[in-house]
């Protein structure tokens, strides 16, 4: 199986190819630049790299959300386009869950934390790859156990959620930076940091999470993909602030 997988729901860009359960490629770029000018020069790259050849794809992988929501549509769009064109289905993997099995195998649990602003995370909490853990929809499908599904919350809720869980806990993704020093100073169960190279969104995790969405048949058209933005954008929060303000 032959999966494309497209990740654009923060500032990282990255796209990658896992051909039966082995990355082939990856290109990923953490930088200050948009969507729409890294994430089709950076599969065409990668394409001509691995004498890709399109119409073989079996799937097409996208981070779904949350994350940010200009981000998010731009990989939509391009998910959307190569679908449509090639007739190929979508893995609308979430974001979270993702990001997550870049600990596959991790002890205690996971808990990815995207940067929401306002004090907030986009998060869930997960426990990846161990025995007896990975949810199984077919005898040779492996996911990861949700244990808090993706939400949005405020620091402090979180941290009561983590330790009603009760669990040692890993932490990753853009939040950290954010809010590392209150997690150090208020948490009251064992954390820890993940290292560099596992930190952020990578478009092979969405690709390897994808193919196993696609071997239990969770997949939808190009045309049926939405993208999961949890809640509204800053633009329609302010616009009913203002209004609700005038009432």
């Amino acid at each position: 199986m032959k999966i494309l997988g497209i990740e654009s729901s923060s500032l990282v860009a990255s796209v990658a190819v896992v051909t039966d359960d082995v990355v082939t490629a990856e290109f990923t770029a953490n930088f200050k630049k948009t969507h729409s000018q890294t994430l089709l020069p950076m599969l065409d790259q990668m394409g001509k790299l691995i004498e890709l050849d399109m119409k073989t794809l079996d799937a097409i992988a996208v981070a779904a959300g949350p994350g940010s929501f200009t981000g998010l549509r731009i990989g939509a769009a391009t998910a959307k386009g190569l679908g449509l064109a090639l007739g190929k289905p979508l893995a609308a993997v979430p974001t979270l869950e993702a990001l997550a099995c870049n600990l596959w195998g991790c002890a205690g649990v996971v808990c990815p934390i995207l940067d929401a602003r306002r004090d907030q995370v986009y998060t869930g909490v997960y426990r990846v790859g161990q025995s007896g853990a990975a949810e199984k929809e077919k005898a040779d499908v492996m996911l990861p156990e949700i244990i808090l599904d993706q939400c949005a919350l405020d620091i402090a809720g979180l941290m009561r959620k983590l330790e009603e869980i009760g669990e040692p806990v890993t932490f990753l993704g853009d939040g950290v930076s954010v809010f590392r020093e209150r997690l150090s100073a208020e948490l009251k169960v064992p954390y820890t940091f993940a290292p560099a190279q596992n930190n952020r969104q990578r478009a092979a995790s969405v690709a390897a999470l994808g193919t196993e969405y696609v071997k239990c048949g969770r997949t939808v058209t190009a045309a049926e993909f939405k993208p999961d933005y949890l809640r509204k954008s800053q633009a329609e929060r302010e616009r009913e602030e203002k209004e609700e303000q005038k009432r």
